[in-house]
């Protein structure tokens, strides 16, 4: 026999009875392990061979006892408690909205509003003058849409400002911004590109740079659009009274709308997930709190409170967060309204939702951090409010959901298939899942047979999300990580038809390799394995489904595939 053939052998060997000792570790009692009787052929030689092997797995299973079922206990109680915590926010939120919806109070009815036309003595000076802010870095798929979009607006033109921040790198994108600039002042628009020599503070850094200048101190409002927003022509109409005629309100945000929605599975699972937030969260914040984070784009701010919160700070990358939060403190009241629609896109490739998700987990848990002492010592907000922005605002929705999400759905739930002493009640894995899942869709009723793919790919997600929440918790490697959202426009079918070669989609697949979903997919199958052959329960179900959602993920076969 050749030694190659011996050493397979032994190898082999070894793992059969390494395995059946570890299965046996976590079905039987300590005291079966000493056995010979109990080994699967009952030969004196084979428990030879497997006596050290039974002496280590004798003191992994006295830590099994000792140490790993406590914590994993522990865990699965705090898993318990966070889900109870998550699952009463989210019917508070969906019972506000519901009696919102029910007693027609929408803010046209709730604050006053009222038209504004112009005056025949007047003319047009009872209109506002309204800055219009596009910070842009390298978006030449998109930046012709958005000035355009603005441009457009039913505005008189001599009563507002379009700035473009354009801070790209790239000259193509330079030189189609200055072409899109050049071609709307010829006709009359007041625009103008303000370039830096430097990026610092990324997007915030831009807006406050923007604010400096001199022309900016005859506008009393700024409307703030990301590079791939197109807001209908009436968006100033419809918000900028709401300022006017309240003097307590220091924003207004719009509703976000998907152009791209239906582009791909990953776009119609954000688009579930974005809806939500704006009913749920943005609406009863809105309509209990006066109240809610500032999504960044979409929104117009009163120059006044933006100038008396701080203006814009760049210590965290959720730098619109950071601003609403502060403006809160100084008691300045925010209106959101959901009728108002402004276009834009959403992240069509894995890698940049991806980075865009690290921003937006990373950010808030960070801003908790750095606000929690400045919001329970401030004295101009009620206790009610500072009690809402801690516990609901930051700790339940930025904090609990992505860690729960993750450590339950993805940790507990198969790790309790392997340590059968971790009971899981009915309840936590069915009942409040089934609620939280169904209030989320009933903000996009269209998607509902794509509840089971949008579970999964949340779940899949937390992971991203969790590590995002500690880095910004503990401020850690990439907690001031900016990488901006690669937009698409409509170049993505260009490139696809010019870019189609089969040798450069080959090649691509290694970039899409994403070895922690990998990792995470295979624990959760050989879990699933595990409960197939020695479970009593039908986990295996949900775990074999995780497990390819993971799969799916870890070999980038998620979102749009984009050729070089």
């Amino acid at each position: 026999m050749s030694p190659l053939l011996k050493l397979s052998l032994f190898l082999y060997d070894s793992f059969r009875v390494s395995f059946w000792f570890l299965v046996q570790s976590l079905r039987q009692e300590p005291s079966e392990l000493s056995s010979a009787t109990s080994f699967p052929d009952g030969s004196k030689e084979m428990a030879m061979k497997i006596d050290n092997v039974g002496q280590i797995l004798y003191i992994w299973k006295q830590t099994r006892i000792i140490v790993l079922i406590p914590i994993l206990k522990c865990l699965a109680t705090l898993c318990f408690v966070m889900s109870l915590m998550l699952f009463i926010e989210r019917v508070y939120m969906s019972v506000v909205v519901v009696i919102v919806k029910l007693l027609g109070r929408n803010p046209e009815k709730v604050h006053r509003w009222e038209a504004l036309n112009d005056d025949i003595e007047l003319g047009h000076s009872t209109y506002p003058m309204v800055l219009i802010q596009i910070p842009m870095y390298n978006e030449k798929e998109v930046c012709q849409l958005s000035i355009g979009a603005a441009c457009r607006l039913s505005w008189p033109s001599d009563r507002m400002i379009i700035q473009v921040l354009d801070d790209s790198t790239d000259q193509a994108s330079k030189d189609l911004v200055n072409l899109e600039v050049g071609k709307w002042a010829n006709k009359g628009i007041s625009i103008r590109s303000e370039i830096r020599d430097n990026r610092n503070g990324y997007k915030a850094g831009a807006l406050k740079a923007g604010m400096k200048h001199s022309y900016v101190k005859q506008c009393e409002y700024v409307v703030i659009f990301d590079a791939d927003f197109q807001p209908e022509t009436d968006f100033l109409a419809r918000t900028v009274p709401f300022l006017v005629h309240n003097p307590e309100i220091a924003l207004v945000q719009a509703r976000w709308k998907f152009v791209n929605a239906n582009e791909c599975l990953m776009t119609r699972m954000q688009e579930m997930s974005l809806n939500y937030h704006f009913l749920a969260e943005q609406e009863s914040g809105s309509s209990i709190h006066a109240f809610f984070g500032f999504n960044g784009t979409a929104g117009v701010w009163r120059i006044s409170a933006l100038n008396e919160a701080g203006g814009w700070k760049d210590r965290t990358t959720v730098e619109d967060m950071d601003l609403a939060v502060r403006a809160c403190l100084h008691g300045w009241k925010f209106v959101y309204v959901h009728d108002i629609e402004v276009k834009n896109e959403l992240p069509s490739t894995f890698k940049a939702y991806r980075f865009q998700q690290h921003r937006w987990s990373c950010g808030p848990a960070n801003l908790f951090k750095k606000m929690t002492v400045e919001i329970i010592e401030n004295k101009r907000v009620s206790l009610w409010k500072k009690l809402y922005l801690i516990y609901s605002f930051f700790f339940v929705r930025k904090i609990i959901v992505h860690t729960f999400t993750f450590f339950f759905y993805c940790v507990i739930l198969p790790t309790s298939v392997l340590f059968p002493e971790i009971e899981v009640p009915k309840w936590a894995t069915v009942y409040v899942p089934a609620t939280i899942t169904l209030l989320n869709a009933a903000a996009t009723p269209r998607s509902l047979h794509l509840l089971v793919c949008w579970i999964l790919f949340e779940n899949v997600m937390a992971m991203h999300r969790t590590k995002a929440t500690f880095i910004g918790l503990f401020d850690a490697g990439r907690v001031n990580e900016w990488v901006v959202t690669e937009k698409l426009g409509d170049t993505l079918k260009a490139k696809l038809i010019c870019d189609a070669s089969p040798t450069k989609r080959r090649s691509r697949f290694g970039e899409r390799m994403n070895w922690r979903e990998l990792v995470a997919g295979l624990y959760i199958f050989l879990c699933g394995c595990y409960d197939v052959a020695f479970g009593k329960t039908y986990f295996y179900v949900y775990l074999f489904l995780q497990s390819i959602a993971f799969f799916v993920a870890g070999v980038g076969y998620v979102g749009t595939i984009v050729p070089s």
